[in-house]
């Protein structure tokens, strides 16, 4: 059931909403930041510490002309405002800030409660579900509702699987009478972050209980080019809010009125701004606009032809066995092994390529290349790859992070990894990566549109067995599983009590080991890298007399972790401290084939 909310003016501006072009206010978080606000501030929270400054803006805003000011709560959800440690605040953040622009708006603008992102990926690609984003947006919704907003302005949603969480819980928390907008920030070329195609994702908002569908954040040339073709597959009333730029790189106020009159000419119930908009923007944007009627308009889905539903379904995957020849292997249950080892340094990879010939003639299975050491400037990772599969004759494996890209450069790198040869992926778990490699071996983008082709890629994924977390560790790794990993490697392990708890998800796990190079390495391993080594190996390493037996001690040790590990697992991957590749070999030629 939706709250009780004090009394509000919701059911005057559903009324009034087809009546006439309406002008909401502009950026929030720029002009706080113009007045003094420091940027690494909690800007949602100045609605308790702050709020004449916050009151101020409002004012700007309705004296320009506004017609629709939005309450600073953008952020102020459980997460976003937890990484302040406002977490408690949530009910008084978003109840302040509806006050606050209540009493700036008083009866000359109505009040929208702006509803932001919650800040993190949600599963498949990260780790927060659908039902916890329900719940997050809900327990904000309830507090902007209790405090008596007149319509619920949701914004800069990239993502449709949390867009959608946020109208469903509007319309738990407001009941069918508010009016929700839901808008949308797209890239340059008119999608959404992850591919997603502008009929797509028009029809998505199309289908769910929103009164008013948007577009935000975008600058206005790009952000037109997508609104024009919005009617073609929506009958609701349009809203368009771009940006008007950043730092000293503002559109000006005429530019961005002339742009607002084009938004409404297109069909643009609602118009107004996004980041960098200043009063003075909305004063020229409410001069160009004023006494606009929304332009008359129907849509035209029914002459769109639509491909059959046959033809959309995902393609059936490559089975895993003839994917790579790591993957008939670990398909047949024939134990493997791995190495891994760094790209070079500079452009000279012949010791690289060197090792990796010894490895092959070693029998070793797979080489395995970091992705993105941070020391020094090295080939890419991919790179590396292709370098070693072209000149030698062993298999290689890619080791990919999340870290510093965004999907559609994952889905890219993916893409070009396969047209290249690369058939072997190790992805951090978690990270969205396996999300994004099993789309593309289904033949599909991360919009889900079909490709014409699919990939064959074997999804690795890595996990930790010395987490702090061990139960958030094993929801992840199960939740890759779900999302289509096909095996698992390990990071370094010493204790084989570890390893259980990755045993029971039903994919071949590959047990991750590190020769001990000295009493210094061993502080190292557990200090640095966190992983815990048992006491009785660390006094034999500490009492190696020297180099030479302190290396003997450790391909002792790891030789008989491989032993009690081998019944367990599909296999090693070797990680060797130094580059020691003679270490490695000596290891892997004690491993009964």
């Amino acid at each position: 059931m939706p709250v009780t909310a004090t009394p509000t003016r919701a059911a005057e501006f559903r009324e009034a909403l087809a009546q006439r072009v309406w002008v909401a206010d502009g950026a929030m978080g720029t002009r706080l930041y113009s007045k003094g606000a420091f940027i690494n501030r909690c800007l949602d929270e100045l609605n308790l510490s702050l709020p004449a400054l916050v009151r101020d803006v409002h004012q700007e805003y309705v004296r320009a002309g506004a017609e629709i000011i939005e309450s600073n709560t953008f952020g102020a959800n459980r997460k976003r405002l937890a990484s302040f440690g406002f977490a408690d605040k949530v009910r008084l953040i978003n109840r302040a800030g509806v006050r606050i622009a209540r009493e700036a708006a008083r009866d000359q603008a109505f009040v929208a409660a702006a509803i932001g992102p919650l800040g993190v990926r949600l599963d498949p690609l990260g780790s927060a579900t659908i039902d916890e984003a329900r719940s997050i947006f809900r327990e904000q919704i309830e507090a902007l509702v209790e405090a008596g907003v007149d319509c619920l302005m949701l914004e800069t949603f990239r993502d449709l699987n949390e867009v959608r969480a946020a109208v469903e819980a509007a319309r738990a928390a407001a009941g069918p009478e508010m009016v929700v907008m839901a808008h949308l920030r797209i890239e340059d070329d008119g999608l959404l972050q992850d591919g997603t195609s502008i009929e797509d994702f028009t029809r998505a908002l199309d289908a769910m209980p929103v009164d008013v569908i948007g577009l935000n954040c975008s600058g206005p040339y790009a952000l037109f080019q997508t609104f024009e073709m919005l009617t073609a597959y929506t009958g609701k009333p349009l809203s368009a809010l771009p940006n008007a730029g950043l730092g000293k790189n503002l559109f000006s106020p005429e530019y961005m009125a002339a742009c607002a009159a084009r938004f409404v000419q297109a069909g643009a119930s609602i118009v107004g701004g996004c980041c960098g908009t200043t009063p003075d923007h909305i004063k020229e944007i409410r001069d160009a606009v004023r006494d606009a009627q929304p332009v008359p308009r129907s849509t035209v889905v029914s002459t769109i032809v639509l491909e059959p539903e046959s033809e959309l379904r995902p393609m059936e995957k490559v089975p895993v066995a003839s994917r790579s020849d790591l993957g008939a292997k670990l398909a047949a249950g024939t134990f493997v092994t791995l190495v891994e080892i760094l790209p070079p340094r500079g452009l000279d990879a012949s010791q690289e390529l060197a090792a990796a010939k010894l490895y092959k003639k070693a029998g070793f299975d797979c080489v395995v290349v970091s992705d993105g050491p941070r020391s020094g400037a090295r080939l890419s990772a991919q790179v590396t790859c292709q370098l070693i599969q072209q000149e030698t004759s062993i298999e290689a494996a890619l080791h990919v992070h999340g870290r510093d890209r965004n999907f559609l450069s994952i889905q890219s790198d993916l893409l070009s990894a396969y047209k290249i040869g690369i058939r072997n992926l190790i992805c951090v778990t978690g990270d969205g990566v396996v999300a994004v490699g099993d789309s593309l071996n289904r033949g599909l983008d991360l919009g889900g549109n079909r490709m014409g082709l699919r990939t064959g890629l074997l999804l690795g994924v890595e996990v930790n067995p010395s987490a702090h977390d061990m139960d958030y560790e094993a929801r992840r790794f199960e939740s890759s599983v779900k999302g289509g990993a096909e095996f698992a490697v390990t990071q370094p392990i010493f204790n084989l009590d570890s390893l259980e708890v990755f045993l029971k998800c039903g994919v071949p796990v590959i047990a991750g080991i590190r020769p001990l190079a000295s009493f210094r390495d061993v502080e190292y391993v557990v200090n640095e890298l966190r992983v815990p080594v048992p006491e009785p190996y660390i006094e034999r390493m500490r009492r190696a007399e020297n180099a030479e037996s302190a290396r003997a001690e450790g391909i002792a040790i790891a030789r008989e972790i491989i032993q009690h590990v081998r019944p367990l697992v599909a296999g090693i991957q070797l990680s060797m401290p130094f580059e020691q590749h003679q270490t490695a070999i000596e290891i892997a030629q004690a491993i009964e084939r």
